[in-house]
């Protein structure tokens, strides 16, 4: 069975699959702040997206970070640091890349165990 939670025609937000929860590639809401605060915006939307499926973040088993400038990974890392169990730390990668909107810094996508 396959559940699909805040669906448009484009994509899901949450795909529940095989007692895994696929999340989307997430952006920051506000992106006024620099990489750290929207980092902590995502994670905020990631807790959201995390319950809709039935599960949270220490059940989250990789995590794919995109960063706009490499440069802001330390600043990344401060947000993502006081969010992340620290008991249950996912496999984790993180790569400079082009986002789609100029003022997007950080994107996130994780999947986790349901």
């Amino acid at each position: 069975m396959i559940t699909r939670h805040e669906k448009s025609a484009r994509l899901s937000r949450v795909v529940v699959a095989n007692g895994f929860a696929f999340l989307s590639g997430i952006t920051a809401k506000d992106r006024s702040g620099g990489a750290k605060e929207q980092t902590a915006d995502i994670l905020a939307q990631i807790d959201h997206f995390l319950a809709l499926a039935g599960t949270s973040k220490s059940k989250i088993v990789t995590a794919n970070i995109w960063l706009k400038d490499i440069g802001a990974f330390n600043e990344m890392n401060a947000a993502w640091d006081a969010w992340v169990d620290p008991e249950a730390p996912p496999a984790r990668a993180t790569v400079e890349s082009r986002l789609a909107a100029e003022a997007i810094l950080v994107e996130i996508q994780v999947q986790a165990l349901v």
